[in-house]
C-alpha cells in the first residue's frame, strides 16, 4: 500500500471500527475527506508507507495536510476545534466541559478497553499469545462498566445536554462495537445507543467507507 500525499483530510482505516468514529465526525462537520481502506487482510497496516503514519500499524489515523495524527479521541478533538465552529465541544471550563472529559476519559479507558482485550484474545493477537481464559474476565469489566454508563446516560438527549458531543460520538460506536460482540447492553444505555446511530452523518459515513472499501476489494 503506498501513500500519496495529500493536501485535505484523510482518513485511514475500515468502515466498522475506530474508524468510524472518525467519519462519522467528518460527516457531521461537513468537510471534504477522503477514506483510504486498510486491507488488514493483505497487510496494508504493515506496509512501510503504513508504518511510517504510524508505527504502530492500528488506525484510524488521518493527515491533515501535513499534520498525522492518531488516537481517535485526540483526532476528535482536533476536528471539532478546528472545523466546529463552536460545535461538538461544550464551552472550555465549564460544568458541561467537566462531564465531557469524564465521558471522554471514562469510555476511552473503562468502557472500550475490556471490548479491545475481548478483540485481542479472539483474533488480534498472534495464535500462541490469545488467552480463552481472558474473555470471561473481559466481559466482566464490561458490565461493570456498563452499569456505570447506564447510571449516567440521559434519558433523552446526549451525554452533555441537547446537543451531540464527541462523547456521544465515542460512546455510541463503543456501544455498537459491544452489540457486535454480542454483549448485554443495560436498557437506557441500549435505548441512547438506538436514537444517537440514526443520526444521518452516521449512515453517510458508513455509506461512504463502505463503497470506498467495497471497490478496492474488487480492484
Amino acid at each position: 500500500m503506498e501513500i500519496e500525499a495529500s493536501t485535505g483530510i484523510t482518513l485511514y482505516g475500515t468502515p466498522r471500527s475506530r474508524a468510524l468514529r472518525v467519519s462519522w465526525l467528518l460527516e457531521e462537520l461537513g468537510v471534504d475527506w477522503q477514506f483510504r481502506f486498510l486491507n488488514f487482510a493483505k497487510g496494508d497496516n504493515r506496509s512501510e508507507s503504513f508504518l511510517a503514519l504510524n508505527p504502530s500499524g492500528k488506525m484510524p489515523v488521518i493527515t491533515d495536510g501535513e499534520l498525522v495524527l492518531t488516537e481517535s479521541a485526540a483526532i476528535l478533538q482536533y476536528l471539532a476545534e478546528k472545523y466546529g465552529k463552536g460545535q461538538f465541544l461544550p464551552a472550555a471550563g465549564t460544568a458541561q466541559a467537566a462531564i465531557h472529559h469524564q465521558w471522554v476519559s471514562f469510555v476511552i479507558c473503562e468502557l472500550e478497553q475490556p471490548l479491545w482485550s475481548m478483540g485481542k484474545h479472539r483474533f488480534a493477537l498472534p495464535d500462541d499469545q490469545r488467552l480463552d481464559a481472558m474473555l470471561p474476565v473481559a466481559k466482566f469489566e464490561f458490565d461493570k462498566a456498563a452499569a456505570i454508563a447506564e447510571k449516567w446516560v440521559p434519558e433523552s438527549g446526549y451525554v452533555c445536554g441537547d446537543e451531540l458531543t464527541i462523547a456521544d460520538i465515542l460512546l455510541t460506536q463503543t456501544l455498537l462495537w459491544g452489540t457486535v460482540f454480542e454483549q448485554t447492553i443495560p436498557p437506557k444505555l441500549a435505548a441512547y445507543r438506538d436514537r444517537v446511530k440514526q443520526r444521518p452523518a452516521m449512515t453517510r459515513a458508513l455509506e461512504k467507507s463502505e463503497a470506498i472499501a467495497k471497490a478496492a476489494q474488487e480492484e
